[in-house]
């Protein structure tokens, strides 16, 4: 098939754009500029993962014209195309709750949040009207290669493995035996996109692992690998408030479409 993949050179769309390759799909890779879109007419589908990611981004403008009006644009072209739609949304439309279900009650709490969630709603309000398959995919804590330019908005994963080789020293907040997260590897987030381009289904899914994993566990996981020790800190001032205590993605309808075989973070550490 051919495949237009936005934001293809971040951290998600180099590992997806791979996976494709790899599937001999023919892959165009798409960056974002002001004004500028794909033409739709061109591909089979558009997988749409660029939208600004930090979850301490406080332009709401910024957000909202990036991650919200660009998509809705770009949804909006190729359902005039006829093009198939794929796209990012978040966990974090969620919020410190402990119910994970797609049609299920969410309390955004942060700008990013927010524009994912609004998105989201305008997709499911208008799921009936669409002449296109539309799939949208609510990843949980995504982690693995190519994440490394995230600095501060990289995965626990991959923050602890940098500080562990550096420096020796793993720091982690306070209480994050009480942080648990639901911990999904990028290579398993591909395979739910490849496998999802082979069903005629539409709708928003989560992406999880349905496991919760603490980031105690995590750091206590790279620390061995690395033969390294767990400093504790305090949790900065801007992420209180807006942290997630839990999260664990509910399966349910995206396990009736793909066939997983989710790897821990151990395995993935050991691969």
């Amino acid at each position: 098939m051919k495949i237009c993949v936005t934001g293809a050179e971040g951290f998600i769309g180099k590992n997806l754009c791979k996976h494709l390759d790899s599937m001999n799909h023919e892959v165009t890779k798409f960056e974002y500029a002001i004004n500028s879109f794909p033409d739709p007419s061109m591909y089979d589908w558009v997988i749409h993962l660029g939208a600004i990611s930090s979850t301490t981004e406080r332009n709401v403008e910024l957000i909202m014209d990036q991650n919200y009006e660009y998509s809705l644009k770009l949804l909006q072209m190729c359902d005039t195309m006829g093009v198939n739609f794929q796209y990012a949304s978040s966990a974090s439309v969620y919020g410190n709750t402990n119910s994970f279900v797609e049609n299920g009650p969410i309390y955004p709490q942060s700008p990013y949040a927010w524009s994912k969630y609004l998105f989201d709603r305008f997709v499911q309000q208008a799921m009936g009207e669409f002449k296109i398959l539309v799939q949208g995919f609510r990843y949980f804590n995504v982690y693995g290669d190519h994440e490394e330019h995230k600095g501060d908005q990289a995965s626990p994963v991959t923050k602890f493995s940098k500080q562990a080789k550096e420096n020796g020293i793993i720091k982690l907040f306070e209480n994050s035996d009480q942080y648990l997260r639901d911990f999904v590897c990028v290579d398993d987030v591909c395979n739910v996109h490849c496998q999802m381009l082979q069903h005629d289904v539409s709708g928003i899914y989560n992406v999880g692992t349905g496991t919760a994993t603490s980031f105690q566990s995590v750091a206590d996981s790279v620390a061995k690998k690395y033969n390294a020790k767990i400093q504790t800190i305090p949790m900065p001032q801007q992420l209180k408030g807006q942290y997630q205590s839990y999260t664990c993605a509910d399966l349910t309808e995206l396990n009736k479409n793909v066939t997983i075989n989710y790897k821990t973070v151990e395995q993935y550490l050991n691969d």
